[in-house]
């Protein structure tokens, strides 16, 4: 991010007929233009940063004669997804958390534009032939990091079909293999229904005991489901372990109550998958017996009850409250 360039001032002299001596009367340069970072709850990804990496806010213009001061250089403004996190990256400090609608930052300052010569006309010297030139716009390095990702969360033990499930849904590419931890970073998909309804969706790598303090991949992604709307659990009906899909579901909505118990309060829907294995029917009447959240059972390789469960989960967003406070409210110690 760079702010604009301070315009110069003018050295200028007033030329008229019938006036002698008429003294100096150069303008001022204009202000440069500030960049500012801006939250906009209709912009959902960082995507565009991707393509674009530099953002640079105009130039104050010079000064002029007849004390003609030159135009500033406007604001620069960058929208952002509600729940971005500025860092500057040289000093590593958190510049704001720009967690609601219309929150705004200004990260680059525009240069002050420099006098001109007619500021500098004392007694002494009423014809001063200099003036100042324009200060350098701020420009900083900045990291921009987005908290709040999605309005739905896959959370799930490794392998149980978020990836699968998230691509069968949206245009997203997340990894699919045969084998866990295929997922190494948070992906994200928009979801589209009929009658123009649309939410992100976010799949987070697979969770497994103790990754509330740092296991497996840790919670370096359990952050990033800190702010989503609406928890969906994918359950492995038939798990590759031949583990209980019950045990598995209690295991990890412990570590999230561990990470957070306000994460752990979250609104939720469960996803009991692979529905086209044997022995999946069993696995499914144990899940419902032993929770009182929606179980939707589907089948994310083949669509079996994709689509109603996306429909639940449009609803569902839409009877929870629109914003989820900052961060982590609470901990346990």
């Amino acid at each position: 991010m760079k702010g604009g360039d301070g315009g110069d001032g003018c050295v200028s002299f007033r030329r008229e007929k019938y006036v002698p001596r008429g003294g100096p009367d150069g303008g001022d340069g204009g202000n440069g233009g500030n960049v500012i970072m801006l939250a906009d709850e209709s912009i959902e990804t960082l995507l565009d940063f991707s393509r674009r990496k530099h953002f640079v806010a105009k130039n104050g213009a010079p000064g002029k004669g007849k004390k003609w001061a030159g135009a500033g250089g406007g604001e620069l403004v960058v929208k952002v997804p509600v729940g971005t996190i500025v860092h500057d990256e040289k000093t590593g400090l958190v510049l704001r958390d720009l967690d609601s609608h219309g929150m705004a930052i200004t990260v680059a300052e525009g240069g002050k534009g420099g006098r001109g010569n007619v500021r500098f006309a004392t007694s002494t010297n009423q014809t001063p032939r200099f003036a100042e030139e324009g200060e350098p716009g701020q420009e900083r390095t900045l990291k921009i990091e987005l908290k709040l990702i999605a309005d739905v969360g896959l959370v799930g033990r490794p392998n149980a079909g978020k990836s699968t499930l998230l691509n069968k849904v949206s245009r997203a590419h997340s990894k699919v293999a045969g084998y866990p931890f295929t997922t190494l970073h948070p992906y994200l998909g928009i979801v589209e229904l009929p009658g123009y309804r649309r939410f992100v969706m976010a799949d987070i790598p697979g969770l497994i005991e103790g990754s509330h303090q740092g296991a497996g991949l840790g919670d370096e992604f359990l952050r990033h489901i800190e702010r989503t709307r609406l928890i969906l659990h994918v359950v492995d009906l038939v798990p590759y372990d031949d583990t209980s899909p019950v045990d598995n579901y209690r295991q990890i909505r412990r570590e999230l109550e561990l990470y957070s118990r306000s994460l752990a309060k979250r609104p939720s829907v469960i996803a009991a998958n692979k529905t086209d294995l044997p022995g999946s029917e069993a696995s499914l009447q144990a899940l419902r017996g032993e929770v009182t959240e929606d179980v939707f059972a589907i089948s994310a390789l083949t669509g079996e009850g994709v689509p109603e469960l996306m429909n639940r989960l449009y609803e569902k967003l839409h009877e929870t409250e629109r914003g989820i406070p900052p961060g982590r409210s609470e901990f346990l110690t």
